[in-house]
């Protein structure tokens, strides 16, 4: 049944189907059964071995991926009762301060001018997929089966097949539903079985993404700065015991995107002493010192876009839709939002006695989404090639727009519902 504490529309016997157990499958999974919807997931990889009563990850304090949740995910993890599980490992976003290496350019983002409580939170990624991950297994909505590789999938007028194979198997199975979601990356296995093809565009650069501890606290500030190499941030994170909410904390680590040129990315990762020198300098003393790097991943940086969403009875989601720069932390919190419409729409459907998986429908889901989808994808592109661009006139300018930005009377407010995913 679904949670008690959830308003559901009545359990159905119609079957979503969703390729990839990241946190984006698995966010829309739960968004799915918070809508009385049952899905059965299929993920490549093994699912760990959780218990609810192991709150311990037990990861080095120093080491972890991060994700920046907008106020707009955040909301929507509220919505399906998930975010008190959440929020003692996630560390607010009071204010946001942006500048240019070298330059006279700022502007800065407070949330008492916004009359917000937040502008997002930053959050682990191993804190996020494991609670999205115990939460799933304790659903009798959800259907989870990892260690599988997906063959084929085929389709007709009323159904969707799934074929696929367990890695230590030979033996194919099969699954029939009435749509099927492909979360599956970048690399989409289901993308390329359907024969969608993408655009691609190569950054030619690479992010380099840590945590850091510095000698200064980071009062709840993230630092967006912009080098000759690219854009960098320096992002809040709760302490090593979490409770990144809880004012009497101290603050010290934070989370790190740093952008540089390809092939250079070997001595900020081989390089403690380097990669916190490089830090400093493009920083000053914003951040204070930074004192100790832990260890670092890099990731070559490429626009990938699906040039379909939907095709029959399947939807392409996630990265596999649009695998979006770094910058300004918009892609994840853009997938969350195609993931909430989406059960929206197939939750209307349920209750309306219609096919989850029509065809007409879902094409009009990826009519809507495309608006916000494009306008995330300008934004961000404009960013990363706007400051990056040699050109002194190009450089005043923006400066000028910064200050511009910093200074002028109702634009700020258009600029953070912007960032905490409010006009979508």
């Amino acid at each position: 049944m679904p949670n008690a504490n959830s308003s559901t529309a009545a359990i159905t016997d119609e079957q979503v189907l969703i390729v990839g157990g990241g946190h984006v499958g698995l966010s829309f999974a739960l968004m799915l059964a918070h809508q009385g919807i049952k899905s059965t997931l299929l993920e490549k990889n093994r699912f760990p071995e959780l218990s609810p009563d192991d709150e311990g990850f037990q990861q080095h304090y120093l080491d972890s991926r991060n994700t920046a949740l907008s106020r707009r995910t955040v909301q929507i993890y509220q919505e399906i009762n998930l975010w008190d599980k959440l929020q003692s490992h996630a560390c607010r976003i009071d204010g946001v301060e942006i500048s240019e290496q070298g330059s006279f350019g700022k502007a800065a983002l407070n949330k008492e001018e916004e009359h917000v409580e937040s502008f997002g939170q930053v959050m682990e990624n191993a804190w996020l997929g494991r609670k999205l991950l115990l939460a799933a297994k304790a659903e009798p909505l959800i259907t989870l089966i990892d260690n599988a590789q997906v063959t084929n999938v085929t389709q007709d007028s009323d159904s969707v097949s799934l074929i696929f194979s367990y890695f230590d198997e030979t033996n194919e199975q099969q699954l029939q539903g009435s749509i099927l979601v492909a979360c599956d990356g970048r690399d989409s296995t289901v993308r390329n079985i359907l024969g969608i093809e993408t655009t691609t565009y190569d950054y030619e650069q690479t992010a380099i993404v840590g945590v850091v501890e510095t000698d200064q606290p980071h009062h709840h500030i993230a630092i967006e700065r912009f080098s000759p190499a690219g854009p960098l941030a320096v992002l809040p994170l709760t302490d090593a015991d979490g409770d990144g909410n809880n004012d009497l904390q101290t603050g010290y680590r934070r989370s790190v995107v740093w952008v540089c040129p390809k092939g250079e990315e070997s001595r900020y990762l081989t390089d403690e002493a380097h990669f916190l020198q490089t830090l400093q300098e493009a920083f000053g003393n914003r951040a204070g010192t930074f004192l100790k790097a832990g260890r670092r991943g890099a990731y070559p940086l490429t626009r990938v876009l699906a040039k379909k969403q939907v095709l029959g009875r399947c939807v392409i989601m996630g990265n596999a839709a649009h695998t979006l720069h770094p910058v300004a932390g918009q892609g994840f919190n853009l997938c969350l939002r195609d993931a909430h419409v989406l059960a929206k729409m197939l939750s209307r459907q349920v209750l309306k006695g219609e096919d989850i998986g029509d065809n007409t429908m879902l094409k009009r889901y990826e009519r809507a989404r495309l608006v916000d989808q494009k306008r995330v994808i300008r934004f961000c592109d404009a960013v990363v090639h706007g400051f990056t661009h040699p050109n002194p006139a190009v450089k005043l300018a923006r400066n000028v727009a910064l200050i511009a930005f910093d200074k002028l009377p109702r634009v700020k407010p258009l600029v953070a519902n912007y960032a905490m995913g409010l006009k979508s």
